[in-house]
C-alpha cells in the first residue's frame, strides 16, 4: 500500500497561538504518526500563499485583539476568497476562539462598532463586558459510535473538555449547526446552551487549553474526515489506543471534583 500522507496548514502560527493552541496541531501530528501516517506541517502567515490543493487540514487558532487586527486584512481581503472556496469544497478546518469569530460575518465591539470578518459561515459575534473564564464540558453525540455514552466520562468519546476565555457572544445562523451541547460553562453565548459550530467540514469552538489533546475522539474524527476526503470514502483510519489520553482525562476529572485545586 502506498504511504498515507497528511498535510496540515497552520495559519498565522506566529500571531495566533493563545493558551497553548499549538497543542492542537501537535495532537493531530502525534495521533497520525502513531498510525504510520506521514505528516507535513506548513505554516502560512501574512504574505504566504494559501492553496487548498496543498493541504488536508487547516488550523486557525485564537489571538489577542491586536494580533487579530494585524492579520485581518491578509485573512479577509487577500486569502479570504480562497479560504471561502476551500470551505465550500469540503476542506477540513479547526478554528479556535478568535479564529472561530473571524470566519463569521462580523464582530461587534462593546461600543457598537462592527468589524467585518470573512463571512465564510453564517455566524456573528457581539462583544460584551463580562468575560467567560472557566473550564468547560460539552456533549457531542456525533463522536459516539453508538447511541449510548460510556459509563465512565473519561472514556466517553462524546464528552469534550476545554477551557474558555472570551467576552464575545456568538450566534449561529440556520445553515450552521452547533458542535456540542453545554454541560458546564457558557459556550457560544451563555444563553442557548450550545457550544461551537459545524459547517461542512469546518469545526469551531471557544475551547483553548489545548482542545484536541484532551479529546482524542475529536482528533481522530478530524483525521478521518481529512484522509477520506483525500484518499476516498473507503479509507478507514487505523484503530489506535486512547489509553494515555483517557488516563489524563480521568486526572482532569479528579482535579475538577476537588474544586480545581492542585493535588
Amino acid at each position: 500500500m502506498a504511504e498515507i500522507e497528511l498535510r496540515i496548514c497552520h495559519m498565522y502560527p506566529d500571531l495566533l497561538n493563545l493558551y497553548g493552541d499549538r497543542g492542537n496541531v501537535l495532537s493531530l501530528i502525534r495521533r497520525a504518526e502513531l498510525r504510520g501516517i506521514s505528516v507535513k506541517l506548513v505554516p502560512v502567515s501574512i504574505g504566504d500563499e494559501f492553496d487548498e490543493k496543498e493541504f488536508d487540514i487547516v488550523f486557525l487558532g485564537g489571538g489577542q485583539d491586536a494580533e487579530q487586527n494585524v492579520i485581518r486584512k491578509d485573512f479577509v481581503d487577500v486569502k479570504g476568497p480562497k479560504v471561502k472556496e476551500a470551505i465550500e469544497n469540503g476542506m477540513v478546518f479547526l478554528c479556535i476562539c478568535g479564529g472561530y469569530q473571524m470566519l463569521g460575518h462580523y464582530y461587534q465591539e462593546h461600543d457598537g462598532t462592527k468589524i467585518e470578518c470573512l463571512g465564510a459561515i453564517d455566524i456573528y459575534t457581539v462583544g460584551e463586558d463580562i468575560r467567560y473564564i472557566q473550564d468547560t464540558t460539552y456533549e457531542a453525540d456525533f463522536l459516539r459510535k453508538s447511541t449510548a455514552g460510556a459509563s465512565d466520562p473519561a472514556k466517553d468519546p462524546g464528552i469534550l473538555y476545554g477551557f474558555e476565555n472570551h467576552s464575545g457572544r456568538t450566534y449561529l445562523g440556520p445553515s450552521v449547526k452547533p458542535m456540542a451541547k453545554v454541560l458546564e460553562g457558557a459556550g457560544n453565548n451563555g444563553k442557548d446552551g450550545y457550544e461551537g459550530a459545524i459547517y461542512n467540514n469546518v469545526y469551531c469552538t471557544y475551547s483553548h487549553g489545548s482542545f484536541l489533546p484532551k479529546n482524542p475522539a475529536m482528533t481522530d474524527h478530524l483525521l478521518s474526515l481529512a484522509l477520506k476526503r483525500r484518499y476516498g470514502e473507503d479509507y478507514e483510519l487505523p484503530e489506535l489506543s486512547m489509553e494515555n489520553e483517557e488516563f489524563a482525562r480521568a486526572a482532569l476529572l479528579r482535579y475538577k471534583e476537588k474544586g480545581n485545586t492542585a493535588p
